[in-house]
């Protein structure tokens, strides 16, 4: 979820300028197909700003990677809206009885967040927009059809992450160059900061490399199993774990790359890689355009 508009002064002010640039630098658009339009901008029911990112395809996973990156696959993702930053304590507190987090500040991401505490927040969050609730909750089991609010698949984050492009990182390969996107290990001094704060990718979306690892809807599993054409996946059908991507403030420069994936028990049963470190973003459906087919 984005930030409310009292605390978007930090960030709101340059994001044009900043994603006009990211944008003019990668030009071809989404993988695999031509130039399209710059993502759109879209104001929630409860003013908060998502990004309507573009459908396209993209090589999910990296050969050079770690075992459970591969095989690399080509996957094909439909029009989504995903929150231009990590959920805030502030947007947690207007949902939710109480902030669990360990780093306090209205500005920061929310954290110290279990995977159903996040699904839980996607269906309040639904029923105050007036939205369809997409998670059950007593089998946690997910309608992708309805039109709230949910945790994205594996597949939409990185591809949302990415951005259109191919290199470890949405600014290319060098790790040195972390520093101006993200809150890790060599910069974050041990804490969370207000999010916004490092440069967005080429779709806007800010803080997808490290800051908080963000929890998503699949089960993991140690691999994708076989290579080839997939389209939308949405993981294995049960599991022990849930996926979470894109590394935290307390990551190395590897585990924050857009290919790297970790993976935790959703209510936190064997907790080893420190759940101070865990927030969420959420996504929509897109609504298909007026006239166009469903």
């Amino acid at each position: 979820m984005s930030v409310p508009r009292d605390l978007r002064p930090a960030w709101a002010a340059p994001l044009a300028a900043a994603c006009a640039l990211a944008l003019a630098s990668c030009a071809s658009g989404p993988e695999g197909g031509a130039a399209g339009p710059a993502p759109a901008f879209v104001s929630t029911a409860a003013d908060d700003t998502m990004i309507l990112v573009p459908g396209g395809t993209f090589e999910m996973g990296s050969p050079a990677g770690r075992d459970d990156e591969r095989p690399v696959r080509t996957v094909r993702v439909a029009p989504f809206l995903m929150d231009v930053c990590e959920v805030t304590q502030a947007q947690w507190d207007r949902l939710v009885l109480g902030n669990p987090s360990h780093f306090k500040g209205p500005g920061r991401p929310v954290e110290q967040i279990s995977w159903a505490e996040a699904a839980l927040f996607c269906n309040k969050r639904s029923r105050a927009e007036g939205l369809t609730p997409c998670y059950d909750e007593d089998t946690a089991r997910c309608n992708f059809d309805a039109d709230g609010y949910r945790l994205p698949t594996e597949a939409e984050w990185e591809y949302a992450c990415r951005a259109g492009t191919r290199t470890a990182y949405f600014f290319g390969d060098d790790p040195a160059d972390l520093d101006r996107a993200a809150w890790f290990k060599d910069n974050a001094a041990k804490t969370t900061h207000p999010v916004g704060a490092k440069a967005p990718n080429a779709w806007g979306l800010f803080d997808m490399h490290g800051h908080v690892a963000e929890w998503c809807q699949d089960f993991y599993a140690e691999g994708y199993g076989a290579a080839g054409d997939v389209t939308d996946p949405r993981g294995p059908a049960s599991g022990e774990e849930r996926v979470l991507r894109g590394g935290s403030w307390r990551s190395t420069a590897d585990a924050c790359r857009a290919a790297a994936r970790a993976s935790e028990a959703p209510g936190f049963a064997d907790v080893c890689f420190g759940y101070e470190a865990y927030g969420f973003r959420c996504v929509r459906r897109a609504e298909p355009a007026p006239g166009a087919a469903r």
